[in-house]
């Protein structure tokens, strides 16, 4: 009985101290959770759930299509659709670094984040948008003559393009950490942007690269045309938007410090879901779509009568002898009736005054309705038989 005040004692105590830990966490967050990573599972700051909802929804779309296009290569025959399948894997493995990044930009910062995002934010955007150049540049030689560059081409442009990208950002990174000895993290908005400069250099590029892929003489490539100008046009607000936000909103609001987060990573995100809805998905579709087969000949066309003689000559396989027959006519519809008339019973036994004649002449028609064999001539009729 003396022990029992202080088990309640030790009780209290321990009662006492997982309320405090449990004040202490952020709502909706485990008691372990590092602070680093709050804003993943803050139900007080939902912008960070739902950006990360956004995120993973947009990575599996994304692994989505570069399977569809792995899996359908082997059925892709087309050369205009075979050569860009380089660049689209290019470009959604900037959309999926896109997707990816964005947690940067939720999670806590530390120098290694703050590397990542420095580095690869301009990264990835030049990726894409060396793609989207590239791509205006296939659809202008598609709608102007029919033929696409080769897939190294395409290929080799936005890596060569993304390429300065990384080379200005890793000198940004090398000048400020290694040089003059800054933190990862210090860095002013403005810096931030004017690293970005090549990026809207190649989106204005492209943009005014895009319009001239509606005027040529093919236009089922116009429809890709126009796919891309809408998703050039809205990567543009997406970019004027955030810019205006990031570097002159946020100050005015009194919001910089807590708001310059949410603002790039709602940036990637949005841009991210524009380049797959109006670019990536488009172009998966029309490059596993089976190609559209030669035209058919018209077998009531009359005015290509050699065309309706050669399809009739593979379909209904008449001998070498008959074929070579030049009494054969295309004309003879009245003599055609006359000779279906005999196979089904009917009478009709003499020619029509214009087809007086000794010898016996089967048209085109009546070898059709006769079951692809020659007809012969009834026993009424005196002529003799060609054959």
């Amino acid at each position: 009985m003396r022990t029992s005040p202080a088990i309640g004692f030790l009780l209290l105590l321990v009662i006492s101290h997982g309320s405090s830990e449990n004040s202490s966490t952020a709502r909706g967050c485990g008691l372990d959770l590092l602070p680093q990573y709050v804003y993943l599972c803050d139900l007080d700051a939902i912008w960070g759930i739902v950006l990360e909802a956004l995120a993973g929804a947009g990575v599996l779309t994304t692994l989505l299509l570069m399977l569809i296009l792995l899996a359908r290569l082997p059925c892709i025959k087309d050369k205009e659709k075979r050569s860009p399948l380089g660049m689209h894997f290019l470009f959604l493995l900037g959309t999926l670094g896109l997707f990816g990044l964005t947690f940067a930009f939720i999670i806590g910062e530390d120098e290694l984040v703050c590397s990542a995002r420095r580095f690869l934010w301009g990264v990835l955007f030049a990726l894409c948008f060396s793609c989207l150049l590239a791509q205006g540049w296939r659809l202008r030689r598609l709608v102007r003559r029919g033929q696409s560059p080769s897939g190294w081409l395409l290929a080799g442009l936005p890596l060569c393009l993304s390429l300065v990208q990384a080379i200005i950002a890793s000198e940004w990174l090398i000048l400020t950490l290694l040089r003059e000895r800054h933190p990862a993290c210090a860095y002013q908005p403005m810096d931030f942007v004017m690293a970005s400069i090549y990026v809207m250099f190649l989106m204005l590029c492209a943009t005014a690269f895009s319009f001239f892929t509606l005027c040529g003489k093919f236009k089922k490539w116009k429809k890709n045309g126009v796919c891309l100008i809408i998703t050039l046009f809205f990567s543009l607000l997406i970019w004027v938007a955030w810019m205006t936000m990031y570097l002159f909103g946020n100050a005015a609001l009194h919001r910089r410090d807590r708001w310059s987060d949410p603002t790039l990573a709602i940036a990637l995100v949005s841009s991210a879901w524009v380049f797959v809805i109006f670019h990536a998905i488009p172009e998966v579709h029309c490059t596993i779509l089976p190609s559209q087969q030669e035209n058919t000949p018209n077998y009531f066309d009359t005015s290509q009568p050699r065309m309706r003689e050669t399809a009739f000559e593979e379909d209904i396989q008449l001998p070498r002898s008959y074929m070579e027959n030049k009494a054969f006519s295309m004309d003879e519809h009245n003599a055609a009736l006359r000779t279906a008339g005999f196979r089904n019973g009917s009478l009709g036994t003499r020619p029509s005054a214009p087809f007086r004649s000794n010898v016996y002449q089967p048209t085109e028609m009546a070898v059709v309705l006769n079951g692809g064999t020659i007809p012969t001539a009834p026993p009424s009729y005196t002529g003799r038989h060609l054959w």
